[in-house]
């Protein structure tokens, strides 16, 4: 019983212990600072809980693929930090949203219900930006460097090809900028994504219930990272499942546990750059993948 009380609890339970010293940062100008902090912090928790609990005992050997992964994470958060910096450096954000919110933005509703508007505003072009990448090769392309990964583990969460994340950035971004987000709504979207981002990516023995329709969560998200495409072309939602719910895309079996075994079909290099420049070279790397000879070529 209390084993099954830590299954339901972990989830939420971290999501919320995140949120908290992010908040308070938030609160008091010190967002970017306390976002940081507790990133790097909740990495660590999640490491130590993967070896305790483990979803996928076969997930803790190593895949060979932590400079990739590392190498990914630290080019894509980068990049995306400094276009935050950059755009409140130019003063863009004021602009857009200032410290109250302009336009049509309810600024008179209560805190937590504009953070919970602007989620789901934002959901919907992260919904659309990922439904696309399955589903138009030229964009599938960039993506498949995050499906191409054979587990999950906190440490893939930000393997994503930089094309592929600033595609995201621009299907959601100006939706909270037409809709005036204040700047608060906007720096906890972004804690959010990455916090839920961690815990979608975790490999840790965990249960949801009711939570799977209304979140992301690591039981439905693995369903997405199934080989066979009736279960991996469902779950696109990147927070919440609002939008999978309603354009018919959620997906989840309770009567069996989604597939161990992911990955993609076809090929991928092995390399940090190779990954990078794969999707411009999608099509003649597959040839080689398929003929045998593309050895040399995965470095």
């Amino acid at each position: 019983m209390f084993s099954k009380l830590i299954d339901y609890a972990l989830w939420p339970g971290i999501l919320i212990a995140a949120l908290i010293p992010t908040g308070y940062g938030i609160a008091h100008g010190h967002g970017p600072l306390a976002f940081n902090l507790t990133y790097f912090s909740l990495a660590a928790v999640l490491y130590f809980l993967e070896k305790w609990r483990p979803h996928e005992k076969d997930w803790l050997h190593s895949d060979g693929q932590e400079i990739p992964d590392l190498a990914h994470t630290a080019f894509t958060k980068t990049f995306v930090q400094l276009i935050v910096v950059s755009l409140t450096w130019l003063g863009l954000a004021t602009v857009v949203g200032g410290e109250l919110g302009t336009g049509i933005w309810p600024n008179h509703w209560h805190p937590f219900f504009q953070v919970v508007l602007g989620l789901v505003i934002a959901e919907f072009g992260l919904y659309w930006a990922h439904r696309v990448a399955h589903e138009w090769m030229p964009l599938w392309y960039f993506h498949a460097v995050h499906h191409s990964s054979k587990k999950l583990w906190f440490f893939n969460t930000g393997r994503f090809h930089i094309v592929d994340t600033i595609k995201s950035m621009i299907f959601s971004a100006p939706l909270l900028a037409l809709a005036g987000a204040p700047k608060f709504v906007v720096e906890y979207f972004g804690a959010i994504t990455a916090f839920i981002g961690f815990l979608t990516h975790c490999n840790i023995e965990m249960r949801f219930g009711w939570l799977n329709y209304i979140f992301n969560t690591p039981g439905l998200h693995r369903w997405h990272h199934s080989m066979d495409l009736r279960e991996g072309n469902k779950n696109y939602g990147e927070n919440l499942m609002i939008w999978d719910l309603i354009f018919g895309t959620y997906y989840d079996d309770h009567a069996r546990r989604p597939p161990a075994k992911i990955g993609i079909k076809d090929g991928m290099p092995h390399s940090f750059w190779g990954q990078c420049l794969e999707p411009f070279r999608w099509k003649k790397f597959q040839t080689h993948v398929k003929a045998g000879s593309a050895k040399r070529k995965l470095m």
